[in-house]
Protein backbone atom coordinates (compact mmCIF):
# COMPACT_ATOMS: atom_id res chain seq x y z
CA UNK A 1 0.00 0.00 0.00
CA UNK A 2 2.84 2.39 0.83
CA UNK A 3 4.96 1.69 -2.21
CA UNK A 4 3.13 3.80 -4.83
CA UNK A 5 3.32 6.86 -2.58
CA UNK A 6 6.74 6.46 -0.93
CA UNK A 7 9.04 4.33 -3.10
CA UNK A 8 9.85 7.06 -5.60
CA UNK A 9 12.04 6.57 -8.67
CA UNK A 10 14.47 4.09 -7.21
CA UNK A 11 17.37 3.82 -4.78
CA UNK A 12 21.12 4.00 -4.37
CA UNK A 13 22.37 0.91 -2.55
CA UNK A 14 25.24 1.29 -0.07
CA UNK A 15 27.74 -1.45 0.71
CA UNK A 16 31.19 -1.64 2.26
CA UNK A 17 32.81 -5.08 2.51
CA UNK A 18 31.43 -8.04 0.56
CA UNK A 19 32.93 -11.32 1.73
CA UNK A 20 32.04 -14.88 2.63
CA UNK A 21 34.69 -14.85 5.38
CA UNK A 22 34.29 -11.69 7.49
CA UNK A 23 36.93 -10.87 10.08
CA UNK A 24 36.42 -12.19 13.59
CA UNK A 25 35.47 -9.33 15.88
CA UNK A 26 33.24 -8.23 18.73
CA UNK A 27 30.27 -7.52 16.50
CA UNK A 28 30.75 -3.75 16.41
CA UNK A 29 31.47 -3.68 12.68
CA UNK A 30 29.21 -6.50 11.53
CA UNK A 31 26.95 -4.01 9.76
CA UNK A 32 29.76 -3.18 7.31
CA UNK A 33 29.97 -6.62 5.71
CA UNK A 34 27.54 -8.70 3.66
CA UNK A 35 28.11 -12.03 1.95
CA UNK A 36 28.35 -12.42 -1.83
CA UNK A 37 25.37 -14.77 -1.61
CA UNK A 38 23.19 -12.10 -0.04
CA UNK A 39 24.35 -9.53 -2.61
CA UNK A 40 23.46 -11.97 -5.40
CA UNK A 41 20.03 -12.65 -3.91
CA UNK A 42 19.38 -8.94 -3.35
CA UNK A 43 20.18 -7.97 -6.94
CA UNK A 44 18.20 -10.93 -8.30
CA UNK A 45 15.14 -10.06 -6.23
CA UNK A 46 15.25 -6.41 -7.24
CA UNK A 47 15.54 -7.34 -10.92
CA UNK A 48 12.55 -9.66 -10.60
CA UNK A 49 10.53 -6.82 -9.09
CA UNK A 50 11.30 -4.53 -12.02
CA UNK A 51 14.44 -2.60 -11.02
CA UNK A 52 16.98 -1.76 -13.70
CA UNK A 53 20.55 -1.30 -12.46
CA UNK A 54 22.28 1.80 -13.79
CA UNK A 55 25.50 3.75 -13.29
CA UNK A 56 25.65 6.90 -11.17
CA UNK A 57 25.87 9.00 -14.34
CA UNK A 58 22.72 7.34 -15.61
CA UNK A 59 21.06 7.81 -12.22
CA UNK A 60 21.71 11.56 -12.36
CA UNK A 61 20.28 11.68 -15.89
CA UNK A 62 17.28 9.66 -14.69
CA UNK A 63 16.60 12.18 -11.93
CA UNK A 64 17.04 15.13 -14.26
CA UNK A 65 14.59 13.67 -16.75
CA UNK A 66 12.09 12.62 -14.09
CA UNK A 67 11.58 9.16 -15.57
CA UNK A 68 9.20 6.96 -13.60
CA UNK A 69 10.93 3.62 -14.26
CA UNK A 70 12.40 1.93 -11.20
CA UNK A 71 16.20 2.14 -11.19
CA UNK A 72 18.96 1.33 -8.72
CA UNK A 73 22.63 2.24 -8.49
CA UNK A 74 25.18 0.25 -6.49
CA UNK A 75 27.85 2.03 -4.43
CA UNK A 76 30.61 0.65 -2.21
CA UNK A 77 32.55 2.77 0.28
CA UNK A 78 36.27 2.57 1.14
CA UNK A 79 37.54 0.18 -1.61
CA UNK A 80 37.89 -3.04 0.36
CA UNK A 81 39.81 -5.62 -1.66
CA UNK A 82 36.88 -8.02 -1.53
CA UNK A 83 34.91 -5.55 -3.68
CA UNK A 84 37.15 -6.76 -6.50
CA UNK A 85 37.68 -10.40 -5.56
CA UNK A 86 34.21 -11.35 -4.28
CA UNK A 87 31.71 -8.68 -5.31
CA UNK A 88 32.85 -8.05 -8.89
CA UNK A 89 31.87 -11.54 -10.13
CA UNK A 90 28.34 -10.89 -8.83
CA UNK A 91 28.15 -7.56 -10.65
CA UNK A 92 29.40 -9.18 -13.85
CA UNK A 93 26.90 -12.02 -13.53
CA UNK A 94 24.04 -9.51 -13.31
CA UNK A 95 25.54 -6.93 -15.70
CA UNK A 96 25.10 -4.41 -12.86
CA UNK A 97 27.13 -1.17 -12.88
CA UNK A 98 28.83 -0.21 -9.62
CA UNK A 99 30.86 2.65 -8.15
CA UNK A 100 33.57 2.38 -5.49
CA UNK A 101 34.35 5.46 -3.39
CA UNK A 102 38.08 5.68 -2.65
CA UNK A 103 39.91 7.45 0.21
CA UNK A 104 43.58 7.51 -0.89
CA UNK A 105 44.85 7.50 2.72
CA UNK A 106 43.31 4.07 3.29
CA UNK A 107 44.87 2.80 0.07
CA UNK A 108 48.42 3.98 0.80
CA UNK A 109 48.19 3.13 4.50
CA UNK A 110 48.77 6.62 5.87
CA UNK A 111 45.59 6.11 7.89
CA UNK A 112 44.02 2.91 9.19
CA UNK A 113 40.35 1.97 9.40
CA UNK A 114 40.24 3.04 13.04
CA UNK A 115 36.87 1.40 13.64
CA UNK A 116 38.53 -1.95 12.97
CA UNK A 117 41.73 -1.14 14.88
CA UNK A 118 39.83 -0.36 18.07
CA UNK A 119 37.82 -3.58 17.88
CA UNK A 120 40.92 -5.68 17.22
CA UNK A 121 42.96 -4.05 20.01
CA UNK A 122 40.28 -4.95 22.53
CA UNK A 123 39.97 -8.45 21.07
CA UNK A 124 43.67 -9.32 21.13
CA UNK A 125 44.78 -7.79 24.45
CA UNK A 126 44.05 -8.52 28.12
CA UNK A 127 44.13 -4.80 28.90
CA UNK A 128 44.07 -1.61 26.85
CA UNK A 129 45.55 1.73 27.90
CA UNK A 130 43.29 4.63 27.03
CA UNK A 131 44.92 7.46 25.04
CA UNK A 132 46.80 9.58 27.60
CA UNK A 133 45.51 13.00 26.51
CA UNK A 134 41.94 11.81 26.97
CA UNK A 135 41.65 9.16 29.64
CA UNK A 136 44.65 8.25 31.77
CA UNK A 137 43.47 4.76 32.66
CA UNK A 138 43.86 1.12 31.74
CA UNK A 139 40.82 -1.00 30.94
CA UNK A 140 40.77 -4.74 31.52
CA UNK A 141 39.71 -6.75 28.50
CA UNK A 142 40.05 -10.30 29.71
CA UNK A 143 36.37 -11.21 29.36
CA UNK A 144 34.03 -10.77 26.35
CA UNK A 145 31.93 -8.25 28.30
CA UNK A 146 35.00 -6.18 29.19
CA UNK A 147 36.33 -6.31 25.65
CA UNK A 148 33.04 -5.06 24.20
CA UNK A 149 32.69 -2.26 26.77
CA UNK A 150 36.27 -1.09 26.22
CA UNK A 151 35.95 -1.13 22.44
CA UNK A 152 32.74 0.90 22.62
CA UNK A 153 34.37 3.40 24.98
CA UNK A 154 37.34 3.79 22.66
CA UNK A 155 35.14 4.24 19.61
CA UNK A 156 33.35 7.06 21.38
CA UNK A 157 36.58 8.75 22.42
CA UNK A 158 38.12 8.58 18.97
CA UNK A 159 34.96 9.76 17.23
CA UNK A 160 34.26 12.77 19.43
CA UNK A 161 37.25 13.77 21.58
CA UNK A 162 40.17 13.24 19.22
CA UNK A 163 40.50 15.59 16.26
CA UNK A 164 40.28 14.06 12.81
CA UNK A 165 43.87 14.98 12.01
CA UNK A 166 45.24 13.57 15.30
CA UNK A 167 43.39 10.25 15.32
CA UNK A 168 46.04 8.16 13.55
CA UNK A 169 48.76 9.45 15.88
CA UNK A 170 46.66 8.36 18.85
CA UNK A 171 46.18 4.93 17.28
CA UNK A 172 49.95 4.70 16.73
CA UNK A 173 50.52 5.54 20.41
CA UNK A 174 48.20 2.69 21.35
CA UNK A 175 50.01 0.23 19.10
CA UNK A 176 47.47 0.32 16.31
CA UNK A 177 50.07 -0.49 13.66
CA UNK A 178 50.46 -3.92 15.24
CA UNK A 179 46.85 -4.71 14.32
CA UNK A 180 45.97 -6.48 11.09
CA UNK A 181 42.96 -4.87 9.41
CA UNK A 182 40.91 -5.72 6.35
CA UNK A 183 42.90 -5.38 3.11
CA UNK A 184 42.09 -2.57 0.71
CA UNK A 185 42.52 -2.43 -3.03
CA UNK A 186 45.82 -1.29 -4.52
CA UNK A 187 46.15 1.55 -7.00
CA UNK A 188 46.57 -1.03 -9.75
CA UNK A 189 43.28 -2.59 -8.65
CA UNK A 190 41.58 0.80 -8.65
CA UNK A 191 42.91 1.63 -12.11
CA UNK A 192 41.56 -1.72 -13.31
CA UNK A 193 38.10 -0.77 -12.05
CA UNK A 194 38.19 2.45 -14.10
CA UNK A 195 38.82 0.31 -17.20
CA UNK A 196 36.06 -2.19 -16.41
CA UNK A 197 32.90 -1.76 -18.45
CA UNK A 198 30.73 -1.76 -15.31
CA UNK A 199 32.99 0.08 -12.87
CA UNK A 200 33.40 3.69 -11.78
CA UNK A 201 35.60 5.22 -9.09
CA UNK A 202 34.32 8.01 -6.86
CA UNK A 203 36.08 10.19 -4.29
CA UNK A 204 35.78 9.78 -0.51
CA UNK A 205 38.17 12.45 0.90
CA UNK A 206 41.91 11.85 1.26
CA UNK A 207 42.08 10.66 4.87
CA UNK A 208 38.47 9.50 5.45
CA UNK A 209 37.86 12.47 7.76
CA UNK A 210 34.53 13.65 9.15
CA UNK A 211 34.28 16.86 7.12
CA UNK A 212 32.00 18.62 9.61
CA UNK A 213 34.82 18.46 12.19
CA UNK A 214 37.28 20.26 9.89
CA UNK A 215 37.53 23.94 9.08
CA UNK A 216 36.22 24.93 5.66
CA UNK A 217 39.62 25.22 3.98
CA UNK A 218 40.77 21.83 5.21
CA UNK A 219 37.47 20.19 4.30
CA UNK A 220 37.70 21.46 0.73
CA UNK A 221 41.30 20.25 0.49
CA UNK A 222 40.17 16.78 1.59
CA UNK A 223 37.39 16.70 -0.99
CA UNK A 224 39.11 18.22 -3.99
CA UNK A 225 42.43 16.62 -3.08
CA UNK A 226 40.97 13.12 -3.11
CA UNK A 227 39.84 13.66 -6.69
CA UNK A 228 43.27 15.05 -7.58
CA UNK A 229 45.07 11.96 -6.21
CA UNK A 230 42.69 9.54 -7.94
CA UNK A 231 43.16 11.43 -11.21
CA UNK A 232 46.93 11.24 -10.85
CA UNK A 233 46.86 7.51 -10.10
CA UNK A 234 44.26 6.42 -12.68
CA UNK A 235 44.15 9.11 -15.35
CA UNK A 236 40.39 9.57 -14.84
CA UNK A 237 38.89 12.28 -12.62
CA UNK A 238 36.04 11.07 -10.40
CA UNK A 239 32.71 12.82 -10.94
CA UNK A 240 30.94 11.52 -7.84
CA UNK A 241 31.62 11.82 -4.11
CA UNK A 242 30.63 10.08 -0.85
CA UNK A 243 30.84 11.90 2.49
CA UNK A 244 32.70 9.76 5.05
CA UNK A 245 30.29 8.59 7.77
CA UNK A 246 27.56 10.57 6.01
CA UNK A 247 25.27 11.05 9.02
CA UNK A 248 23.86 14.28 10.48
CA UNK A 249 27.03 14.99 12.48
CA UNK A 250 29.17 14.60 9.35
CA UNK A 251 27.21 16.31 6.56
CA UNK A 252 25.42 19.62 6.66
CA UNK A 253 24.68 22.56 4.37
CA UNK A 254 28.34 23.63 4.36
CA UNK A 255 29.59 20.23 3.22
CA UNK A 256 27.01 20.14 0.43
CA UNK A 257 28.16 23.57 -0.74
CA UNK A 258 31.77 22.38 -0.71
CA UNK A 259 30.94 19.25 -2.74
CA UNK A 260 29.50 21.50 -5.43
CA UNK A 261 32.51 23.83 -5.23
CA UNK A 262 34.85 20.86 -5.57
CA UNK A 263 33.20 20.07 -8.92
CA UNK A 264 31.41 16.80 -8.18
CA UNK A 265 28.28 15.97 -10.16
CA UNK A 266 26.71 14.13 -7.23
CA UNK A 267 27.41 13.32 -3.60
CA UNK A 268 25.87 10.64 -1.40
CA UNK A 269 25.25 10.55 2.34
CA UNK A 270 24.41 7.59 4.57
CA UNK A 271 20.96 9.03 5.33
CA UNK A 272 18.30 6.39 4.83
CA UNK A 273 15.97 7.00 1.90
CA UNK A 274 14.72 6.25 -1.59
CA UNK A 275 15.07 8.60 -4.54
CA UNK A 276 12.32 10.95 -5.73
CA UNK A 277 11.90 13.55 -8.50
CA UNK A 278 12.72 16.28 -5.96
CA UNK A 279 16.26 14.94 -5.64
CA UNK A 280 17.11 16.48 -9.00
CA UNK A 281 17.53 19.69 -6.99
CA UNK A 282 19.57 17.97 -4.26
CA UNK A 283 22.16 15.97 -6.19
CA UNK A 284 24.80 16.62 -3.53
CA UNK A 285 22.66 15.27 -0.68
CA UNK A 286 21.45 11.95 -2.02
CA UNK A 287 20.27 9.30 0.49
CA UNK A 288 21.04 5.60 0.20
CA UNK A 289 19.59 2.25 1.20
CA UNK A 290 22.16 0.33 3.26
CA UNK A 291 22.67 -3.38 2.71
CA UNK A 292 23.42 -3.98 6.37
CA UNK A 293 25.33 -7.06 7.46
CA UNK A 294 23.09 -7.50 10.49
CA UNK A 295 19.94 -7.66 8.34
CA UNK A 296 20.80 -9.91 5.42
CA UNK A 297 17.18 -10.66 4.71
CA UNK A 298 15.39 -10.09 1.39
CA UNK A 299 12.14 -9.25 3.15
CA UNK A 300 13.91 -6.46 5.00
CA UNK A 301 15.30 -5.08 1.73
CA UNK A 302 11.87 -5.23 0.07
CA UNK A 303 10.39 -3.26 2.96
CA UNK A 304 13.08 -0.56 2.73
CA UNK A 305 12.54 -0.18 -1.01
CA UNK A 306 8.85 0.62 -0.48
CA UNK A 307 9.94 3.83 1.27
CA UNK A 308 7.94 3.05 4.41
CA UNK A 309 11.08 2.81 6.57
CA UNK A 310 12.23 6.21 5.26
CA UNK A 311 8.96 7.77 6.38
CA UNK A 312 8.98 5.88 9.69
CA UNK A 313 12.53 7.06 10.48
CA UNK A 314 12.23 10.69 9.40
CA UNK A 315 8.54 11.48 8.98
CA UNK A 316 9.53 12.62 5.50
CA UNK A 317 8.95 11.09 2.09
CA UNK A 318 11.98 12.85 0.59
CA UNK A 319 15.19 12.77 2.62
CA UNK A 320 18.05 15.16 1.89
CA UNK A 321 19.42 16.72 5.10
Amino acid sequence: MAQPHLSGLGAILMLHSVTATPRKGLGLNDHLSVTPDFLDRAISDMKRSGFAFVSLDEMVEHLDAGHRAKVAAITLDDAYLDNLTEALPIFEQHDAPFAIYVAPGLIDGSVQPWWEVVEQLALMRDEVAMPSPLDDSVCATSSPVEKLATARHLLGLLATRVSETARQAVLDEMGGREVSTSPFMTWDDIAAVTRHRLGKIGAHTIQHHNLARLDEERALIEMRGSADVITEKTGIRPRHFAYPYGHQQAVGAREIMLAKEAGFVSAVTTRHGTLHPEHRDHLHALPRISLNGRYQDIGHLRTMLTGITTFANSRRRVVTL
